[in-house]
């Protein structure tokens, strides 16, 4: 078994020196560490307990380097509390302490170094401040080993507890993508780029591609080493070495985040939960701006509540909405830590709820609310969470890829979890994108509304049209649902679509006699006159005068009764019968069988039906929308 192992404490308490004494390996390895003899950046070094391997990570302890800190304890399963016996709890100490907690870590140990340097009674007065520091928090009933780095005393005992240790350690979550956060980047010779890190879930190999994020660059997994040995895979709580092909070290940076490709999308802005310290200074409020360090990242970042209240109290917690200037990689269920801008202190801690979330405004905060408690409430469930993310997305639905960015969660994970939701009846499944039934079944009723309201405005019309119908309801959402709804209540009997419109089931025209009368007698007027009628208000007119009815508004009645009387609507002035324009489309066609490439052109056509131009155009552009003939410069194809 595989285990990080992270120091914390203040600077000079004995943190890099209880390392080598444990392991052999000196982590101070920058010049001016060794000049200034302090740690000021993350070291690291490993340990071989026989059935556990640690990987230790030594992060400095000077106040001017906590982001440093931060850094490589966002990855580490066990903390090791340093507090030297000669001077007690610090400041940094407690700091440390506090991050720890904040950022979810449930194993530890208390280690008092310089053992050698007090007598008994000093030391017991350091148990009993470690004791009282460690109250009520995940630390309270940890051992508290006291060693000396020098003549190494005490370092068997810590060797045995962080063994029985290793064993309470909870194995890592196994339903998240590859997310390998940097920690370093620097050059070998000979190999090139290598970058370093704690793998936080899933699995990298030797040869497999990743993607760089929030660049979004694909690279090259060169070569792979473990615990100073080269393997050909690395799984998740394993500090690893990863050589990178085709990049510069100069392109890679700490705050990046190697991922599978097509996973995670960079987020600006994502919701959480957060605590504040009781230490902290001041309240947080919105508008606040801090300093939010996720993974290896640290980002500026301003604080929008999300709580109907002005402010979280020091000691208090809350909902949060965080506007990054910069992107970083975030899953859900991750947690951060949160500094004041200046000076840079440790203030609060948070998870992230929704990293894929919408900017909320002021008046839609009870809804985010609502969909924050209830994703902190199913605390990671996997049917559970896709069915809130379905049912919040509304009209607009879901898909894999997007619950995947939005959760952070495999994609296996993920379509089991839809398998198991979509048998239960609760969300439905169409074109690829998944929808919650209520909000489907509430779909149907906006449509059926609207054709209602359609027929009651216009008791002549047939219906709305079908574009006219998504446009009012569906403009914004994917068209499959759209096609989805109207499937549905078609195959339930409640609309038909007839000709792109959109009708109650049991509507139909209701015509008095006259204005029977008066459609009899304007088609048999249209179809005497073949292809040579006068435009439709003069025929409509003299229909209407025989029908004994008056004229004004009958265009509309005309549009909706044409079909039931066989005729075709060409243009708004012109209608023919079916049956001509039937006849002349089929001597179209046989025309052109003797065209070159059969085109054919205006006089052509005016030949062939024997109009003039004023009904030739009309014609040829109507044929344009039915698909008869296509337009090829000045001339037609038939189709």
């Amino acid at each position: 078994m595989h285990f990080i192992v992270g120091t914390a404490g203040h600077i000079d308490h004995g943190k890099t020196t209880l390392i080598k004494a444990l392991t052999g390996t000196d982590t101070d390895r920058l010049p001016e560490e060794k000049k200034r003899g302090i740690t000021i950046d993350l070291g690291f070094a490993e340990l071989d307990l026989g059935e556990h391997r640690i990987g230790f990570v030594d992060v400095p302890g000077h106040e001017r380097f906590v982001k440093n800190m931060l850094a490589g304890a966002c990855g580490i399963d066990l903390v090791l509390l340093i507090i030297a016996a000669d001077e007690g709890v610090m400041p940094q100490t407690r700091e440390h302490f506090d991050i720890c907690r904040l950022l979810g870590v449930q194993n530890g140990l208390i280690v008092l170094t310089k053992k050698d340097m007090v007598d008994d009674e000093l030391l017991d007065l350091v148990r009993m401040e470690a004791a009282e520091l460690a109250e009520g928090s995940f630390l309270e009933d940890a051992p508290v080993i006291a060693v000396s780095s020098t003549n190494g005393d005490g370092l068997d005992e810590l060797r045995h507890a962080m063994a029985i240790a290793a064993n309470s350690v909870s194995a890592r979550r196994e339903d998240q993508v590859t997310r390998f956060p940097i920690d370093r980047s620097f050059v070998i010779k000979g190999f090139g780029t290598v970058v370093t890190g704690t793998l936080a879930s899933g699995e990298i190999r030797e040869g497999s591609e990743l993607e760089l994020l929030p660049e979004g660059r694909k690279v090259r997994i060169r070569g792979l080493q473990t615990h100073g040995r080269e393997t050909q895979h690395a799984s998740a709580g394993q500090r690893v070495a990863v050589n990178l092909a085709g990049i510069d070290h100069d392109e890679v940076s700490r705050g990046m985040t190697l991922a599978e490709p097509g996973t995670l999308e960079p987020v600006q802005i994502f919701d959480a939960r957060v605590e504040v310290l009781k230490s902290a200074p001041r309240p947080l409020r919105s508008r606040q701006r801090v300093r939010v360090h996720i993974g290896t990242a640290e980002a500026l970042a301003r604080i929008f509540l999300v709580d109907p209240q002005g402010e979280i109290a020091a000691g208090g917690s809350g909902l949060v909405q965080f506007r990054l200037e910069g992107p970083v990689a975030a899953v859900m269920g991750e947690k951060f830590i949160i500094r004041s801008y200046s000076p840079q202190t440790t203030i609060a801690g948070g998870t992230v709820i929704d990293p894929l979330a919408p900017k909320h405004k002021s008046r839609a905060r009870e809804a985010a609310r609502t969909l924050l408690t209830a994703l902190t409430e199913a605390d990671g469930d996997h049917q559970r969470t896709i069915e809130i993310l379905v049912w919040d997305a509304g009209a607009d639905g879901v898909s894999p890829d997007l619950l995947q960015h939005r959760t952070g969660w495999r994609s296996d994970v993920i379509a089991s979890a839809l398998t198991a939701i979509t048998g239960s009846g609760m969300i439905l499944e169409t074109g690829g994108r998944w929808f919650a039934k209520e909000t489907v079944d509430e779909l149907k009723k906006s449509v059926l509304s609207a054709v209602g309201r359609h027929h009651e405005r216009d008791a002549h019309s047939r219906g709305i049209p079908r574009e006219e119908l998504r446009e009012k309801l569906f403009a914004r959402s994917p068209v499959e649902i759209f096609k989805f709804v109207l499937t549905a209540l078609e195959n339930e009997g409640k609309i038909a679509i007839e000709k792109g419109v959109v009708r109650s089931k049991g509507h139909s025209l209701e015509l008095s006699g006259p204005e029977a009368k008066f459609l009899e007698i304007l088609g048999d007027k249209v179809k005497a006159a073949g292809l040579g009628p006068a435009k439709i208000d003069e025929v409509i007119a003299e229909a209407a005068a025989a029908a004994g009815i008056p004229a004004a508004n009958l265009i509309k009645l005309v549009g909706v009764g044409a079909a039931g009387i066989g005729l075709v609507k060409v243009s708004d002035e012109f209608y023919f019968s079916q049956e001509v324009i039937e006849s002349l489309v089929g001597s179209l066609r046989v025309r052109a069988e003797s065209l070159p490439n059969r085109l054919i052109d205006v006089p052509s056509f005016k030949e062939l039906a024997g109009v003039s131009r004023k009904y030739a155009i009309p014609l040829l552009e109507y044929f344009d929308r039915v698909g008869v003939t296509k337009r090829a410069g000045d001339k037609r194809i038939v189709m």
